[in-house]
């Protein structure tokens, strides 16, 4: 799939930030953005945080991508900022204090590797988002995680494993299957401010 251009990511983010505002409002939502590639079924995650000290406040997504990446940029950004079990539902006087992100993803890919060490050098921090799946349990984490926190390959494989409520030492194991995505990240540099495409590695 090609790359969106920057106008492109601006609309995704944009369009996710007046999703969250017709939600507090409780009025209709706005059109989705259509035709081209906001036609096309890509997997994307919407990141809600704080400004300007930069904590999470919400991240909702899907990895498998049921409609249109125009319509799940909205419906990404409700859940982020409504239905994120780990935190309270967003208040109206919220609405200008968070930073609204979108990460489109790539296809996954299985890593396939003979063992855990060949797993470890495999991966690129700052290119790399990580899926770990076993059994029922799946998690993820996006590949601006690793940079964000300054994680060492090592620990990003542990935590992924966190995030699916697995032991952290879980991504060793022959069973565990992990994927690898890249994403292409567009986000606010300040609430309603200047839209760009975080680069996180050369």
């Amino acid at each position: 799939m090609a790359s969106l251009s920057p106008e492109e990511g601006k609309t995704l983010v944009k369009a996710a930030r007046l999703a969250i505002k017709a939600k507090l409002n409780s009025s209709a939502l706005p059109p989705a953005p259509m035709g081209g590639v906001f036609e096309e079924k890509r997997g994307i995650f919407i990141t809600l945080s704080t400004f300007p000290s930069h904590e999470l406040r919400g991240c909702i997504g899907f990895i498998e991508a049921p409609k249109s990446i125009g319509i799940l940029a909205q419906e990404g950004a409700i859940h982020a900022a409504f239905g994120d079990p780990r935190f309270s539902p967003l208040q109206k006087e919220e609405f200008s204090k968070i930073i609204v992100e979108a990460s489109i993803l790539s296809i996954p890919k299985p890593l396939n590797a003979k063992n855990a060490k060949e797993r470890e050098s495999a991966i690129k921090i700052g290119r790399d988002g990580l899926i770990i799946e076993y059994g029922r349990a799946r998690g993820l984490l996006l590949p601006q995680v690793a940079t964000e926190w300054n994680f060492s390959k090592k620990e990003f494989l542990q935590c992924v494993c966190e995030k699916a409520g697995l032991p952290r030492d879980m991504w060793t194991s022959p069973s565990a299957k992990i994927y690898l995505f890249e994403a292409q990240i567009f986000a606010e540099s300040s609430p309603e401010g200047e839209i760009k495409q975080k680069r996180l590695f050369a």
